[in-house]
């Protein structure tokens, strides 16, 4: 994996991905690539150790870390999550995330402009 990273820029992700249109993230160090749907939002996250997401709520969630080691906390409850974890965050539930090491995520929004392209 880690040739791959340094073939992919730094990333697990190819070009195929880093193509497609950027998120306008409001976090620094925060980097995402919108592959857009009807009726639902995937994205492809570059997150450096940036420490705490304040809590919030939005439509369902679900995802899978790629790699790197996060504490996510969903309706009260923190789990550390890495590599080959998924979550789900049903709609409404508030979450917060705290990043330890430079985290990799696919997450799937039940929105389909969950994020807006920069």
């Amino acid at each position: 994996m880690k040739v791959l990273m340094e073939k992919f820029g730094g990333t697990p992700y190819p070009e195929m991905i880093k193509g497609l249109p950027e998120a306008d993230i409001p976090f620094e160090g925060v980097r995402g690539w919108i592959l857009p749907g009807e009726k639902m939002q995937a994205v492809f996250f570059d997150l450096e150790p940036i420490g705490k997401v304040p809590p919030h709520s939005h439509s369902a969630q679900w995802g899978i870390v790629i790699d790197g080691k996060m504490n996510l906390t969903i309706d009260g409850e923190t789990k550390l999550y890495q590599k080959g974890d998924w979550y789900y965050i049903p709609e409404g539930v508030t979450h917060s995330a705290e990043f330890l090491t430079r985290v990799f995520v696919i997450d799937v929004f039940d929105e389909p402009e969950r994020w807006k392209a920069k």
